[in-house]
């Protein structure tokens, strides 16, 4: 197929990869230091996202925000300029449901389909092609989009209309930052106690506590090692966009600005691009 893809950055960079290694011709966007690779691979660099668009079957963006996907769809040289009928617009970013349902409507009435497809399982999970992604679109758009979601994720699940794939993520990043959180105090406690973190997280390993977090983040928070996976900047943004949707809702979700907040305190001690399991030594560490 006829890929336009834009947006080459940690995640969107392999994705391309992965789809040009699967036989797709890719003409991509925002030329970075990511970009030559995929030229020397096969790729097309495109100057502006309407060029990227210009006689693709399918556009797809991986981009960093909300107003990100805004301005590369609408902005004068964005995408719906240059949108065939018929074109599908797969959006792979993580941004606010309620505008994707806007953007969603503006794509329809421009002629083209449009899918939002969220993703989590972070840079390893878009190096290997093994994404979890939630997808939100009419039934039709989805099974075109189908065959290349496969290339780039393992688990896809279909949620419903367009919106309700970035509405699960976000749910999907509140949960994960909950934990974050929980396994962060629960080490912290073991540590103050006189205990190896690392030996409680180990023994709690297979109980009612274990979780990929516990696996994964409280190993980092035992052996203070916090080079992003995940930054805390990133997940802060997603939690905006969950508390966003939570207000949009009428609905309170204390938890959720508990982490928040302790995300906003970690941002303010300039920690933006450590690993989101940085929340640990906010408890453990002065100042």
């Amino acid at each position: 197929m006829r890929i336009g893809f834009i947006g080459l950055g940690v995640m969107g960079a392999p994705m391309a990869k992965n789809l040009l290694d699967a036989g797709h011709e890719l003409r991509i966007h925002r030329e970075n230091a990511r970009s030559q690779g995929l030229v020397d691979a096969g790729a097309t660099l495109a100057p502006t996202p309407s060029a990227a668009a210009e006689g693709a079957e399918v556009v797809l963006l991986m981009l960093p925000d909300t107003p990100d996907v805004e301005a590369v769809l609408q902005g004068p040289d964005g995408v719906l300029s240059a949108l065939a009928d018929g074109t599908l617009v797969i959006d792979m970013s993580s941004i606010s449901p309620v505008v994707t349902e806007r953007l969603a409507a503006e794509v329809a009435d421009a002629g083209g389909q449009y899918v939002d497809a969220p993703v989590s399982g972070g840079e390893v999970g878009a190096q290997e092609g093994t994404l979890t992604i939630f997808v939100g679109g009419q039934e039709a758009a989805v099974e075109r989009a189908r065959p290349l979601l496969g290339i780039l994720g393992g688990r896809i699940t279909h949620l419903g209309p367009a919106g309700a794939g970035q509405a699960a993520k976000v749910v999907n990043q509140i949960i994960v930052g909950l934990t974050i959180e929980a396994v962060a105090e629960g080490l912290a406690l073991a540590e103050a106690s006189g205990l190896d973190p690392e030996q409680v997280r180990s023994a709690l390993d297979g109980g009612f506590a274990t979780s990929r977090i516990l696996e994964i983040h409280g190993r980092r928070m035992a052996d203070r090692t916090f080079e992003p996976g995940f930054r805390v900047r990133l997940h802060r943004k997603d939690l905006r966009l969950a508390q966003d949707a939570a207000a949009h809702r009428g609905l309170a979700l204390p938890g959720l600005e508990t982490v928040a907040g302790q995300m906003d305190e970690a941002l303010s001690r300039q920690w933006e691009d450590l690993d989101h399991s940085a929340l640990f030594r906010l408890l453990v560490e002065e100042g």
